[in-house]
């Protein structure tokens, strides 16, 4: 009888939350690229005698973001003490919360191959990040190197910590959740999640069923840092356990790492259980109790989610896929498209517009949205033109370009550009055809001679034509006056 493996995947996900100061001090969060322990104080360092104070905006995001999964919010929750010792943790202990955590159950619905399915949130946490060692060799691994050194700035950094029901089946339903997710802190601005940098880090909790009843331990990887590396990682995880169950041996409990190069995991440490880290509430930071008109005034400002824009965008506007996942991925770039829309720009006008132009300029300057110096009332206008057909859309670009450039209006833009708004006069248009007509004149015989019938030339006359008139003029007409210009009917 032929078995078959089922895998059995959770996630937990650490969003770096987008605070100006870390979770318990006023020390700065900005940590990349600093003078190794230059943001550190004596609270982040846990020294004696010192009292940790809750970073209220952190509560405030971590709150958002379990509102917006449909959890339930806690009145009341607490801070507990995690304890382990590791060279990165300079008090030998985390503060982080344990059994009244802030957010808990809630859910997320996730699109893979046309299906939607719903991944059970367990629960939304705090807790601070430890520090960071550096080792020294030359690819900064652990393994070769001769001593590490300790880095602490990122020692109390407000973490938000959601952790997922072990509902997912395959790597890419764990990619797409975890995409999800970051479009939600990013949505609710509660974070950059940026996987890169480690503002969101995924540690994979996965074991494989088989149709015998044998079941594997669970196993967890860790130091998962972009969405392909999570997918990959499990989807070496499954073929490893799956070839041990074949084999009839066990897998082990344990924590595993992901080498992105060798695109293996490799066994770490054995898997601790919760009773390993003699959790206790921690003595220096009281209960947080929270009046229900708090909640229920941060519940009135989330924003349209992602899956509520999704469908708007689809259904309202018919917007393809590709064009909903860029604006999905960019609250401010989906608020810009909105604008445009109010404007009187259709949708189909505007996305193509900000998936081409302004997507364009800000790959070159970069700033995102928040630098765009075009206002979307100003593009509107622009392309309100192209729609009545008084600009082309060459014309429309070098006019957006001086707009961007020099942050100038739309009407001064084409007085800067030499490109008025409006078609030209007929009696206008005709003399500058009359003049390509003659100094094409060897086009034209050909034209008339029959020479021309794939309609090649004729557009070749357009497109001078359209060029001398700086795409002051309608296309169509152009060529319509051109062909009866060449029948003699003019």
């Amino acid at each position: 009888m032929t078995r078959s493996y089922t895998p059995v995947i959770g996630l937990e996900i650490h969003v770096q939350l987008a605070t100006a100061t870390k979770l318990f001090c006023a020390c700065p969060t900005g940590y990349i690229g600093v003078v190794p322990n230059s943001n550190v104080c004596p609270v982040c360092l846990g020294l004696p005698g010192t009292l940790p104070v809750p970073n209220a905006r952190a509560v405030e995001f971590t709150l958002r973001t379990a509102l917006a999964l449909g959890c339930s919010v806690q009145r009341g929750t607490r801070f507990h003490r995690k304890n382990y010792f590791y060279p990165d943790l300079p008090k030998a202990y985390q503060i982080s919360q344990y059994d009244l955590p802030l957010g808990l159950g809630g859910s997320l619905d996730v699109r893979t191959d046309g299906a939607v399915h719903r991944i059970r949130i367990t629960r939304v946490h705090m807790e601070e990040d430890a520090g960071k060692l550096v080792h020294a060799c030359g690819d900064g691994r652990l393994s070769g190197a001769d001593h590490s050194l300790a880095d602490y700035n990122r020692a109390g950094i407000p973490l938000m910590e959601i952790v997922s029901e072990p509902d997912i089946r395959t790597p890419r339903e764990a990619r797409e959740y975890v995409a999800e997710l970051r479009r939600l802190v990013r949505c609710l601005d509660v974070s950059d999640g940026d996987m890169e940098s480690g503002s969101l880090r995924v540690d994979a909790n996965i074991s494989v069923k088989c149709s015998d009843g044998r079941w594997g331990s669970k196993v967890e990887i860790k130091n998962m840092n972009s969405l392909r590396a999570l997918e990959r990682a499990l989807d070496f995880e499954i073929v490893r356990q799956t070839a041990v169950l074949e084999k009839g041996e066990t897998v082990f409990q344990e924590t595993r790492h992901w080498d992105d190069v060798s695109g293996h995991t490799r066994s770490s440490r054995s898997k601790e259980e919760a009773h390993d880290y003699r959790y206790f509430p921690d003595p220096d930071l009281p209960p947080l109790f929270f009046e229900e008109s708090w909640v229920t005034s941060i519940a009135a400002t989330l924003p349209e989610l992602p899956w509520m824009r999704r469908e708007r965008y689809a259904s309202t506007f018919g917007l393809s896929g590709d064009d909903v996942g860029v604006f999905l991925e960019d609250r401010c770039l989906a608020e810009y498209f909105d604008a445009l829309v109010s404007a009187g720009v259709t949708p189909s006008r505007a996305a193509n517009w900000i998936r081409t132009e302004v997507l364009r300029v800000l790959n070159e300057v970069g700033g995102g949205m928040a630098a765009f110096p075009v206002a979307a009332v100003e593009l509107a206008s622009l392309l309100a033109a192209v729609e009545r057909r008084e600009l082309s859309v060459t014309a429309a670009r070098e006019v957006f370009d001086a707009m961007r450039k020099e942050n100038l209006s739309f009407e001064k833009a084409s007085r800067r550009c030499g490109i008025a708004s409006g078609n030209l006069g007929e009696n206008a248009l005709k003399d500058l055809l009359q003049s390509v007509l003659e100094e094409n004149a060897d086009v034209v015989t050909e034209i008339r001679s029959g020479g021309d019938v794939k309609g090649k030339k004729i557009r070749f006359l357009q497109g001078l034509v359209m060029r001398k008139a700086r795409g002051q003029a309608n296309p169509e007409s152009v060529l319509q006056f051109l062909e009866d210009m060449l029948r003699g009917e003019q």
